[in-house]
């Protein structure tokens, strides 16, 4: 009877301490240092800009000289579809290691072959090496409308790499409240600059 006792203790504890073992093995994981957290930009001849997104559907036929058009700066692949509806969002996301004359190019070509850019998505959501041109996986929280003026300073050839995301960082911050059923509510997905 002790014996069974022993066993069934020993097994409490081991469940208990495989259990607490677990909670901080997540703890650590969520409360780690967050500049482990941050991406590193790799080379561009290691890692290449994956442009993705949609082109409108008035130039399904010249499609392919188009996506040719994206890349042509090297450096990048290309992973765009003509929008099958109506009119491509006015949505362009950027991430934070895509040079300069990368970024600019594609943002010309975005107003050019899609319906334009009115959005900016917040960079902490986007991979480092990915520009969105298009896209709709984002939802309205975590983007912000931005004016054509705004747009043209993003197109500035004299900025650098360093200047050029520091400003789509600052345009990118969505308002800190934002329509939820008619009701403006504490917009949730914001995050500073860095």
């Amino acid at each position: 009877m002790m014996h069974k006792k022993n066993t069934e203790n020993l097994n409490l504890s081991g469940k208990l301490t495989i259990w607490v073992f677990g909670t901080l093995i997540i703890l650590g994981l969520f409360l780690g240092d967050s500049a482990q957290a941050q991406e590193n930009c790799e080379p561009l001849d290691k890692k290449r800009i994956k442009i993705e997104g949609y082109i409108s559907k008035k130039f399904r036929k010249q499609r392919k000289a188009i996506f040719k058009e994206f890349t042509a700066l090297g450096n990048s692949r290309a992973a765009l579809r003509v929008y099958p509806m109506g009119e491509t969002s006015k949505v362009i996301a950027i991430g934070k290691c895509v040079p300069v004359h990368i970024a600019q190019h594609v943002i010309k070509k975005a107003m050019e072959y899609s319906t334009g850019v009115e959005s900016l998505v917040q960079q902490q959501f986007v991979h480092g090496h990915w520009i969105g041109v298009g896209v709709t996986i984002f939802d309205e929280p975590s983007q912000q409308l931005v004016s054509s003026e705004q747009v043209k300073q993003m197109l500035n050839p004299e900025l650098s790499s360093k200047e050029f995301h520091k400003l789509y960082r600052k345009l990118s911050i969505p308002n800190e409240l934002t329509p939820y059923f008619g009701l403006q509510v504490p917009n949730i997905k914001t995050a500073q600059p860095e």
